[in-house]
């Protein structure tokens, strides 16, 4: 029974020292606007003690914004939305001190109905005399 009990303990504490802290949180954008009408991922990514890192979900993140609503780490607006920015915040469920807060802009210059082909966009244009 106390190999036992010296087991466990010596497995805890050895896990607790090899545990890592988030030190800061970070927004890591794949854009610099929001697209309406559909879902928006938004990446926060934790830096650890370890200097690693990794990315949080929203089972670590408790996110709200002012606008649209989340689903998981995607925020989600309307196809029309009546604002041109949204604000963003994202507070670390086991760190309430750890958060963070941004303004994102909403993209108003329509998605073409064609893109271009593939030659279109590596063929070089030429210049007109």
């Amino acid at each position: 029974m106390q190999k036992i009990l010296l087991i466990l303990l010596v497995s805890a504490i050895g896990q607790s020292a090899f545990s890592q802290k988030v030190d800061s949180i970070y927004f890591h954008l794949y854009t610099d606007s929001l697209k309406k009408g559909t879902h928006n991922y938004i990446n926060v990514d934790a830096k650890l003690s370890n200097g690693r890192w990794q990315p949080l979900t929203d089972k670590d993140l408790t996110f709200t914004t002012d606008y649209g609503h989340f689903s998981g780490n995607d925020l989600v607006l309307p196809e029309n939305p009546t604002v041109k920015k949204v604000t963003v915040k994202a507070v670390l469920k086991s760190n309430s001190n750890l958060w963070l807060e941004r303004t994102i802009w909403i993209k108003t210059i329509p998605n073409p109905e064609v893109l271009p082909t593939t030659d279109e966009v590596l063929k070089p244009k030429r210049k007109k005399n």
